[in-house]
């Protein structure tokens, strides 16, 4: 008879033990104000002693990235990068803003009062 096998885990599989020690337990309340849309761009490289986590953010933040599409890159939950943004930007070596949103679109009378006129030169 053959020892019993372990399980075999899958680096996208989300371990709640490898959460817990990524984000070393913060609570919420020691998050930074960050939704989805934040955008984050790094200031720096990454040093030796930052997690590889944050090594990692460091590196797709060359251009600014929303916390959305790092969660996605990382494969990460939100909340466990919002902890390590929320250390990086303790620690300033990143910058978040929120993104920037294009003007609304004027007035539908305005842009025909103006076609109009234009009609009539």
């Amino acid at each position: 008879m053959s020892p019993p096998q372990r399980e075999r885990r899958q680096p996208g599989t989300k371990d709640p033990e490898r959460l817990y020690v990524l984000t070393g337990g913060a609570d919420s309340a020691d998050r930074a104000p960050l939704d989805l849309v934040t955008m984050v761009v790094s200031r720096t490289e990454p040093t030796p002693t930052v997690q590889p986590e944050q090594a990692a953010i460091l590196r797709l933040c060359r251009a600014p990235l929303s916390v959305a599409e790092i969660s996605a890159y990382l494969n990460l939950p939100f909340s466990v990068v919002t902890v390590l943004v929320t250390d990086l930007l303790a620690t300033e070596l990143v910058e978040s803003r929120a993104p920037i949103v294009r003007a609304a679109l004027p007035d539908r009378s305005l842009l025909e009062a103006v076609m109009h006129g234009l009609q009539k030169l």
